[in-house]
């Protein structure tokens, strides 16, 4: 093994099981290195998001995120992942702007983020063509990125089996399907990102703060538990502050090596 290599760590994310949650690759860079270099080491991984975090003078560091395919502007998944391998409490400089990292004291590492409250629009007609029968839509409302789609009932979110390619051509980022369990006290999601190579993402950070601004208006609330119903499926704690939301959650190093190239 090249002992001079780039650190590299996979990490669940919003989780403290190991194989659950959402994993992401977490490259520790000791210099720059050129985008279509970290995005081949993103595509190489195949995770929904590899972040790529480099130290600055100031006790800040520089942090970025790629998907399989491109870069991204925001990424909890894997900022929670960041902080938990640099040890928790962590101040980012990113493309969305600064991002701090906390440790709670039951040791849930709490997230930082800007609010992002969307707006009721009207339903493209290939989103409603995507969901054919599997869900009865309440309401479409547009966030900065994504469109999220509240569904009558936590099952709706479950039984949901959209057809991607039809999600992929509607503009947006990704696609949030998302209800409120009342039998549980929790929100609930699914989210899908077909048009920027990640067909459903385990866990998503960064749409939970459209979820919460969203969920926190409805429910008159802005404390909140939410759950993502994916396959390996993870938990995260919400709190709006105003126009911000924080975004507890739980992380697992499942291995880590170096890049030699």
């Amino acid at each position: 093994m090249n002992t001079n290599g780039t650190r590299l760590f996979v990490v669940d994310a919003f989780t403290d099981e190991p194989f659950r949650g959402n994993p992401a690759g977490v490259v520790i860079l000791d210099e720059q290195r050129d985008d279509a270099w970290m995005q081949a080491i993103a595509s190489e991984m195949r995770h929904s998001e590899t972040a790529f975090v480099l130290p600055g003078q100031d006790g800040w560091w520089q942090l970025r995120w790629f998907t399989p395919t491109v870069e991204v502007d925001l990424c909890g998944h894997a900022t929670l992942a960041t902080a938990h391998v640099l040890g928790g409490s962590t101040r980012f400089r990113t493309r969305s702007g600064e991002l701090t990292c906390t440790v709670s004291p039951d040791g849930w590492i709490e997230m930082d983020f800007p609010a992002d409250p969307p707006t009721p629009v009207s339903a493209p007609p290939e989103l409603r063509r995507a969901l054919a029968d599997d869900v009865t839509v309440v309401t479409v409302a547009r966030g900065v990125s994504d469109l999220l789609v509240e569904v009558a009932s936590p099952h709706d979110v479950r039984a949901a089996r959209p057809d991607l390619s039809l999600l992929a051509s509607i503009p947006v980022r990704g696609v949030i399907l998302t209800a409120y369990d009342d039998e549980r006290d929790r929100i609930v999601s699914r989210c899908f990102y077909p048009a920027v190579g990640v067909p459903e993402d385990p866990v998503t950070g960064s749409a939970h703060c459209t979820i919460g601004s969203w969920w926190a208006e409805r429910l008159h609330r802005d404390e909140l538990v939410a759950e993502q119903l994916s396959t390996r499926g993870g938990t995260l704690r919400l709190t709006r502050q105003g126009d911000r939301i924080r975004l507890g959650g739980r992380g697992v190093t499942v291995w880590h090596g170096e890049i030699a190239v």
